[in-house]
């Protein structure tokens, strides 16, 4: 039995373009951007980047908000509502089992950040300038039980307590403050790293376009990043969507929301390579380089523990701001389809998340020698959220839109809020048919192949 209260929605579109924008922008803008541009080409990188984001991620962005906002129910909700058949209604449950699995262990990686912002402020790890033994430091830390699952712990509640006040008091208040300071905090660090001596080869390292570094490999990178920056294929832009009204713009709302994912990700990087570089340590390092190599670089840089403690405060914001949307699919599942009350939605999933996710922080310790398929229980639930759950929503979006739902219909939807914008731009009608018709299941399928190791 469906529940009976009017479905909440965004008080304003500002707040929708923060939330939604904030759902996108996670840990992986932070590090993972930055540092895959740096390693394939730099601005080369970053101009075919663009160019899949533009094939691939707006379009099945713009198809995932229009169906939740057409349909203004979660993602089982909204299949079930255009289509019916059981099949499609599991492709939305597959969604809201994606983000269940990624927020169990996403929020063991961001209580660590939690762990550094008093790292950083204590001062204990101002005494690693090697960045080996800040590495050794880390690793000790996430060997203590106490400290990975507390810190864990205190992520969640956090995470729970902006849910559970609601869509507006709770997402979008939160949205409108954490967006804007994880901005200007980042902003202080990027400029701070700029002047620093020797920043300039940070910034070479990342817009210096090298197209030696180009090749096949390199485009399907720039095609995973672009389909996986924007938190697609788990049911949060859907869900987000579906607290929008039709008068707001789809389209609109898209492209804003791109365009910031992208400028974040971008001075993320100038922030942490002018740094890196400028005290000459090693830029590489993937995931290792937040936890091993920035410790090392605040030790050593000037006004470093201020700047450190900034850092991880932003990236803890970053981190808070995707795990609230993660929260918001699986509560948004039980208010529309199991007539629950959002309190016991959160209360309930917000546990059984945090339950379901100690064997992710335990793999760091007791269970670090349990494996499964060859990895541990964090690797496994990662690879199959992030591998093939989302590739596989992202799929099925693109192909249930063209070809399902299709486009005489998703048409009608998406001119609402967008009148003015088709009447001035017919092209742009042709251009998302076309891409999301043809390219997108294409391309996502490519991503899917390298996702899983076949390509």
């Amino acid at each position: 039995m469906l529940t009976e209260s009017p479905r909440e929605q965004w008080g304003s579109k500002l707040g929708f373009i923060l939330a939604a924008a904030g759902s996108a922008i996670g840990l992986g803008n932070i590090w993972k951007f930055p540092y895959i541009a740096g390693e394939n080409g730099g601005s080369s990188f970053i101009i075919i980047y663009l160019i899949c984001i533009a094939v691939i991620g707006l379009p099945v962005l713009v198809g995932e908000i229009l169906l939740g906002r057409t349909t203004q129910r979660n993602p089982v909700g909204a299949f079930k509502a255009l289509n019916g058949s059981k099949f499609w209604a599991g492709v939305g449950g597959m969604g809201v089992v994606a983000g269940f699995l990624i927020l169990s262990f996403y929020a063991v990686i961001a209580g660590w950040s939690i762990g550094y912002i008093y790292q950083s402020i204590s001062g204990d790890f101002f005494q690693y300038a090697d960045p080996a033994k800040a590495a050794d430091h880390f690793v000790a830390l996430t060997k203590d039980v106490v400290w990975i699952v507390s810190y864990f712990a205190l992520f969640m509640i956090i995470t729970m307590s902006v849910v559970y006040a609601g869509v507006q008091k709770g997402i979008e208040r939160g949205s409108k403050i954490m967006m804007p300071l994880l901005l200007l905090l980042l902003i202080f660090v990027m400029i701070r790293g700029i002047t620093l001596p020797g920043s300039g080869e940070g910034l070479k390292f990342i817009f210096n376009p090298d197209w030696s570094h180009v090749n096949g490999q390199t485009i399907l990178i720039a095609l995973g990043h672009a389909f996986f920056t924007l938190s697609m294929g788990m049911g949060a832009m859907l869900t987000y969507g579906s607290y929008m009204s039709k008068k707001d713009s789809v389209l609109s709302s898209a492209i804003q929301i791109v365009i910031l994912d992208t400028f974040i990700a971008l001075i993320a990087g100038v922030a942490i390579f002018t740094s890196v570089f400028a005290v000459g340590l090693d830029a590489s390092g993937g995931p290792g380089l937040i936890f091993h190599t920035l410790p090392a670089v605040f030790t050593i840089m000037p006004g470093g523990q201020i700047i450190g403690t900034i850092f991880f405060i932003l990236l803890t914001i970053a981190a808070l701001t995707s795990a609230i949307s993660l929260l918001e699919v699986i509560t948004a599942y039980f208010i529309d389809e199991k007539g629950w009350s959002r309190h016991k939605a959160v209360i309930v999933f917000g546990t059984v998340t945090f339950i379901i996710g100690l064997p992710s922080a335990l793999s760091f310790n007791v269970l670090a020698d349990f494996n499964i398929f060859g990895k541990n229980f964090f690797d496994l639930v990662d690879y199959l959220a992030s591998n093939i759950l989302l590739p596989l929503g992202g799929l099925f979006i693109a192909i249930f839109i063209a070809y399902v739902w299709k486009f005489d219909k998703a048409l009608i939807a998406l001119k609402d809020g967008s009148e003015k914008i088709f009447n001035k731009n017919p092209l742009i009608i042709t251009l998302w048919q076309i891409f999301i018709k043809y390219f997108a299941p294409v391309l996502i399928f490519l991503v899917l192949l390298s996702s899983i190791g076949v390509l």
